[in-house]
């Protein structure tokens, strides 16, 4: 059986720019092949089963990509993660007691290409106090104790990678840990 993926799209939804309803990205979604298809929140985030086995990851995010330019006139940078790779990303957290504490105000910002990640070394060794920023092998995680648009982390790790990065909170990574993982029955737990 193929893996269930997420798809995490890079600002759409935020403000009146790029603006795409849920119903309309999981049709589009359904149309590529794609089955079990579900979305979390407003923002971005669609659960689903590829229609290939083999299909990389980065493929696929690349055929969202262009669809979801020619059918709904958005341009969106989307990185596309088995489950399993979520799960490990949630795992490497080395800042998870602070996403335990303050789920809201924790950042996973995971580039499409692991690489990218690299620019942010320099970042890393400098003191953001009272914010945090920890790199692990997959993902950068921020703590933002006075929230994560009002400190100066977030802002510089979205310069740093821009497009190349999305971010989600540390509660919204688990509510879509929550949709990969299927339950005693095999059915998704939401």
């Amino acid at each position: 059986m193929t893996a269930t993926h997420v798809a995490l799209f890079r600002g759409i939804n935020i403000g009146k720019a790029k603006r795409v309803a849920m119903v309309d990205l999981r049709a589009m979604i359904e149309a590529l092949g794609f089955s079990e298809v579900r979305t979390l929140l407003n923002s971005g985030n669609v659960v689903f089963t590829p229609a290939r086995k083999a299909e990389p990851s980065n493929k696929i995010a690349l055929r969202i990509e262009t669809t979801l330019l020619a059918e709904l006139g958005v341009a969106s940078r989307i990185t596309v993660l088995p489950a399993a790779e979520l799960d490990a990303i949630l795992e490497k957290n080395p800042l998870r007691a602070a996403a335990a504490a303050e789920p809201s105000r924790v950042l996973v910002a995971i580039p499409r290409d692991p690489a990218d990640l690299a620019l942010l070394k320099s970042h890393a060794r400098e003191d953001w106090s009272p914010e945090t920023l920890a790199l692990g092998p997959r993902a950068a995680y921020l703590h933002c104790p006075a929230g994560t648009l009002a400190g100066r982390l977030a802002t510089v790790v979205d310069r740093t990678l821009g497009d190349r990065v999305t971010a989600r909170n540390a509660a919204t990574m688990e509510k879509l840990r929550a949709l990969l993982t299927p339950d005693a029955q095999g059915r998704r737990t939401r």
